[in-house]
Order: C-alpha cells, then sequence, then structure tokens
C-alpha cells in the first residue's frame, strides 16, 4: 500500500510522521483530518508488537493446551498486522516472524492430538518462551513428530517475504532477482505439497535464501550469490 507517511494536521498544523507512530490520528490535538506532504510511498510494517506473557500465565493457572490456544491467537494477530516494507524500504525477516508462524502452525497441531510426547512439550514451551523475544529451537531440535507444521510455517514465511520483494521491487526488471524468487517459489510450492513433511533443515535453508536476496534489495551484501549456493543445496 503507497501512503503519504509525512502528515500536517489540518486543524492545529503539528506535523508528524505515519511511517514511526502508526497512526492516522494527530499526536498534538487527536484530529483525524490531515494531509500528505510527501510522495507517496510503499508501506506494509505496522506497529505490530508480539506479547505471549498471557499464554505463558494461561499455562501457570491452567494447562499448556489453553496457553497454546492464546498464543495461537495472538500470532495471527501479529501475522495480521506485521510488514516488511517500512517507508519504502525493505525490512528482514525476523525471527520473531518465523517463530509466530511456526507457533501458530504447532499450536494447531497440538489442539489435533489427545496427548503431546515429552519431546513434544518441550518444543512447545520452547517456542511460548522464545518467539516474543526473538528466538525458535534450531532445526536440529524440532522433534521428527513437529516437522510438518515447522515446514508449512517455514514455507508460509518465506511466501510472505518473497511476495513482499516483489512488491518493493515494483519498478525494477532485474531479471536475476525474478529467477531466483521464481527457484525459492518452486521449492516452497514443493514444501507445501508434501503437506511440511521435511526436514527442518530445507526450510531453513529456505529461509537464508529469501534473507539473501532481501539483503541484496537492502544493498547490504551480494546476497544473490549466496542465495544461489542454498538453493543449490536444495536440488
Amino acid at each position: 500500500m503507497k501512503i503519504r507517511g509525512h502528515r500536517e494536521c489540518r486543524d492545529c498544523g503539528t506535523e508528524w510522521s505515519y511511517y514511526e507512530s502508526g497512526s492516522i490520528a494527530c499526536p498534538s490535538c487527536g484530529s483525524v483530518r490531515s494531509r500528505g506532504l510527501d510522495e507517496r510511498t510503499e508501506h506494509t510494517a505496522g506497529q505490530a508488537t508480539l506479547d505471549l506473557t498471557p499464554a505463558r500465565q494461561a499455562i501457570e493457572e491452567e494447562d499448556l493446551s489453553a496457553g497454546l490456544s492464546i498464543a495461537a491467537t495472538a500470532c495471527r494477530s501479529y501475522r495480521t498486522t506485521a510488514g516488511f516494507i517500512n517507508a519504502g524500504s525493505l525490512e528482514r525477516l525476523s525471527t520473531t516472524y518465523l517463530g509466530a508462524t511456526e507457533l501458530q502452525y504447532v499450536a494447531r497441531e497440538a489442539t489435533l492430538r489427545t496427548t503431546l510426547d515429552e519431546p513434544e512439550r518441550r518444543y512447545c514451551y520452547a517456542l511460548l518462551n522464545g518467539v516474543d523475544t526473538g528466538e525458535r529451537p534450531d532445526p536440529d531440535d524440532v522433534p521428527a513428530s513437529m516437522h510438518q507444521p515447522r515446514g508449512l510455517a517455514d514455507a508460509a514465511s518465506v511466501d510472505a517475504y518473497r511476495s513482499a520483494i516483489r512488491t518493493a521491487l515494483a519498478d525494477s526488471s532485474d531479471p536475476a532477482i525474478g529467477r531466483l524468487l521464481t527457484r525459492i517459489d518452486d521449492h516452497r510450492s514443493r514444501i507445501e505439497a508434501l503437506d511440511g513433511a521435511v526436514e527442518p533443515v530445507v526450510g531453513a535453508t529456505l529461509i537464508d535464501a529469501v534473507q539473501s536476496v532481501g539483503a541484496y534489495v537492502r544493498e547490504e551484501s551480494d546476497g544473490l550469490a549466496t542465495a544461489r549456493e542454498r538453493l543449490d543445496e536444495l536440488v
């Protein structure tokens, strides 16, 4: 969505940045009557934050199932309002977003089971205790029985970020980026076709590839070469 983020209140004249506040209301008088002072710029990043404290409290007061239910709702809300383009600049695919997506899928899987074994419970606790601070289990720490939700979550995150890269490059005709994004999407489609049933390292490698393309777009590194190397590992 393209917006004019530098705003001026029509009632009191205060200027502010929607990119920073995330609000259409004037910070001085509260009026929603304003005008844009800059050119329209792509902006999808909201002021989304993820707090799993209520989910952890529910575990203490009730059980793990209750905590996972609350966490799933919080993660779904966070992912709906989170974005990757801030005032025209592509941001990194954060570990919090990756973890929130994973926790949402894992919570859904957990509700389909009558019981969880100890490795599965430890995995769920690791997500609940780390996702909102930017941590999630390493691929080697994912129980085999949870490979499916992990794979589907990684594919969903890659798809969202790949789409953001395409949006950020709407005016670019760089064929090298286009080819890499197509290869990334092919692997993402394969994971979904397998219903997520792949080794977690596959999803991690695909995430590394799309992150590398993002780094190239931000002019942080020659990420295209790294992305090719990561994708070649998946052939």
